[in-house]
């Protein structure tokens, strides 16, 4: 079952959904609308490699705004700083993102029960357009789960995006034991 706006509205009541800021002009029918943060970033190689480290280079979205390009794959972040605590949150573009090409993310939509954190992007445009800071650029949505839960995200011993940034964080692919 997915949350609808009262609902969302009594979770944050009840601490169990933390948006900050939050803004009530955000809150959708069954959803609330996040935004494009300050800052995007690029991997620095050209060819990523799932054993290794990629590291990226991080840069602030210019006023006048910032042309992504088809291609390149950008690190974008949420101005939003979430904590949900009993409740599956997902992110998905809004329509308008999509109906200019963009995409928001490529798998990562889903996020744990436990996750407390902005969100990274995994930006990817069919054609140049120029993005803004604080744009709206997608939604989260909430849904309920069924039984107890063991193993919460935030205090998961191998949880690797616990630590709280403004900035997007690249892919911790390199610290899994495979």
């Amino acid at each position: 079952m997915i949350l609808t706006d009262k609902q969302i509205l009594s979770e944050i009541e009840k601490g169990t959904i933390l948006v900050e800021p939050f803004n009530r002009d955000c809150l959708g029918t069954n959803s609330y609308d996040v935004h494009l943060g300050r800052y995007l970033a690029t991997y620095k190689d050209e060819v990523l490699d799932a054993r290794k480290h990629n590291e990226i280079d991080v840069f602030d979205i210019p006023e006048e705004g910032y042309v992504l390009r088809p291609g390149t794959l950008y690190l974008g972040v949420t101005l939003e700083y979430t904590e949900t605590h009993a409740h599956v949150p997902f992110l998905e573009g809004k329509s308008s993102v999509g109906r200019l090409g963009i995409d928001i993310h490529a798998t990562a939509g889903k996020g744990d029960v436990g996750f407390c954190n902005t969100w990274t992007l995994e930006i990817s445009v069919s054609h140049p357009v120029r993005v803004y800071y604080s744009m709206p650029i997608g939604q989260l949505i909430y849904f309920e789960v069924s039984g107890g839960i063991e193993n919460y995200y935030n205090t998961k011993q191998n949880a690797k995006y616990n630590n709280r940034t403004t900035r997007p964080v690249e892919s911790m692919m390199w610290k899994n034991e495979w």
